[in-house]
């Protein structure tokens, strides 16, 4: 039996309607879906002995990424590290400690508290950092290089601090032959005092093992930062409003075969505001974009200037998902201005 107008319509309308409901269940589900995690991980080692207050953390696995020097990518991102011969000050640093990080630091792992905006006009905040460090020291050669620079030693129990005056201040102690613990920034011993561990939050140590499978990442909890750390952002109300719907930052960065693989991660309060950091993301890649093509702009860079910024605004990738927000972005040799395999390839002979 032939259906009439009216129904063929109200069959049309439901079938509609029927799409338009699994579409919107589909958005809802995935927006809702944790998102991927790509270089998760149990946290290194290292990273235990860190303060548990403190709002930014980083981890770098030398070691790693020294083995990638060889390759064109290594050369390009500069992981083939310098050796002592490049600065006049650091071969001397080397003649006389024996110590040279691009042959013998392996791993470390650095803790970072910034300071305060100063209101004073001196501005005599200072950061203060810890850095625990694993590879070969000489440390006879290092303490009597501290003596020399002004430091004095204290003991404390079975272990012995070196502070060395300074701007900013440093302090050191051996762990192990192997192990070296640096602290700089005012009071700078009182960081090494290994003796009273401030346990970490369950949210940063999630934090870390988002990104701790990565040979390098970072990780920075906005929300640990000092209570006026947005001063500067006071005279924009809704600038202020948006830095602060960000609760952490992880960056992790590694290689993959010739390429190098680095993923922003933003967690924010809530899912509309990860759409909203989505959106400027993509506004400010398009005004990027608009610069570029100006020739008064490509005149003030090089060439290989030029061609990084060109790849950063067109093969980043934005997305967001939840209350994440993530910007990923894929580094060749090619994009650090590393001539391609086409154009080093041998020509064939007539």
């Amino acid at each position: 039996m032939a259906l009439s107008s009216t129904k063929r319509a109200l069959v049309a309308l439901a079938i509609i309607l029927v799409l338009l409901i699994a579409g919107g269940a589909w958005y809802v589900l995935r927006m809702h879906r944790p998102m991927p995690v790509t270089n998760s991980g149990p946290p290194p080692g290292l990273m235990s002995m860190l303060p548990g207050d403190a709002p930014v953390l980083s981890y770098l696995d030398v070691a790693a990424l020294r083995r990638i020097q060889t390759l064109p990518l290594g050369a390009s991102l500069g992981f083939n590290l310098p050796g002592p011969q490049t600065d006049r000050d650091y071969t001397e640093f080397v003649r006389q400690t024996g110590f040279d990080y691009s042959r013998d630091l392996d791993q470390a792992a650095i803790a970072f508290w910034p300071a305060s905006p100063d209101p004073t006009p001196a501005g005599t905040a200072q950061d203060r950092a810890l850095a625990i460090a694993e590879g070969r020291f000489d440390a006879a050669k290092i303490k009597a290089y501290a003596e020399r620079a002004g430091g004095k030693s204290t003991t404390r129990g079975t272990q012995t601090v070196y502070e060395v005056p300074g701007a900013p201040p440093v302090a050191f102690e051996f762990l192990s032959p192997t192990r070296l613990a640096i602290a700089s920034g005012p009071n700078p011993g009182a960081l090494l005092d290994f003796s009273r561990p401030v346990p970490r939050d369950a949210a940063t140590q999630s934090s870390i093992e988002r990104v701790a499978g990565a040979p390098i990442f970072a990780l920075a909890r906005m929300d640990h930062l000092p209570p006026n750390f947005y001063a500067n952002m006071h005279n924009s109300p809704q600038l202020e409003k948006f830095v602060r719907s960000i609760q952490s930052l992880a960056l992790a960065g590694k290689p993959d075969g010739n390429q190098f693989e680095v993923t922003l991660d933003a967690q924010c309060d809530s899912m509309t505001s990860a759409a909203a950091l989505t959106a400027q993301l993509d506004l400010l890649r398009m005004v990027g974009a608009m610069a570029l093509a100006d020739p008064h702009t490509r005149r003030q860079m090089t060439r290989e200037q030029y061609k990084l910024l060109e790849a950063l605004i067109h093969q980043a990738k934005v997305n967001h998902q939840e209350n994440w927000a993530r910007l990923s972005l894929e580094i060749t040799p090619e994009m650090l201005g590393a001539p391609d395999a086409a154009s080093t390839a041998p020509k064939p002979a007539h």
